[in-house]
């Protein structure tokens, strides 16, 4: 729970940064969390929809179609080719036997609550010693989108577009601000003055 007048805004992680922690948590046995900061930023998704997730979804098509909690739009969401790799590598570690069971479950076996997670996110960003103020689980969904802009070079405003349809904003300039590249233009106003 955030206090009254705190930030609570979510920074993301750098694209290098992320696949980096992904493969570091992977080898330090931490499956469960490296698989999940990868779905969040391969996926865009919120951290609703990720809980949900099962493994039949992640390993039986190229995509798989969720209704979003949030909004209840019906999305289909594409698994990356290189990052398939990886979630069979974690289905392998963790010896799953039932696909359809969740793929984010705590010891309790019930899906990782939002607070747990982010408690969790914090412990691994002073583990790993990451760079990145406000860590937690939104995070994610804005590095799954910074890094769909920055790939877009030349055609970000495209890249926006398409964006803004994903995440449901009413708007690319909605997306351009949730995503603080609004600010980050602002910002450079005043570093273009000489002095």
């Amino acid at each position: 729970m955030s206090h009254i007048h705190s930030i609570t805004t979510a920074d993301y992680l750098l694209w290098d940064t992320m696949l980096n922690l992904i493969r570091r948590l992977f080898r330090d046995g931490d499956y469960k969390m490296s698989l999940l900061i990868g779905c969040g930023s391969f996926f865009g998704l919120r951290i609703s929809d990720l809980r949900n997730l099962t493994w039949s979804q992640l390993l039986d098509d190229d995509t798989f179609t969720i209704n979003e909690a949030k909004t209840g739009k019906r999305r289909t969401i594409r698994v990356n080719k290189g990052f398939r790799q990886h979630i069979e590598d974690c289905y392998a570690a963790l010896n799953i036997k039932n696909r359809s069971e969740k793929v984010f479950l705590s010891q309790k076996g019930t899906p990782y609550s939002v607070q747990r997670v982010n408690v969790l996110f914090k412990e691994i960003k002073t583990r790993y010693g990451l760079k990145i103020d406000h860590f937690s689980t939104h995070s994610l969904r804005k590095t799954f989108g910074r890094r769909v802009v920055e790939q877009a070079g030349n055609n970000s405003e495209m890249a926006l577009i398409k964006l803004s349809e994903i995440f449901s904003h009413s708007s690319p300039m909605i997306t351009r601000r949730y995503l603080g590249l609004r600010q980050q233009e602002l910002n450079e106003v005043y570093d273009s003055l000489d002095f």
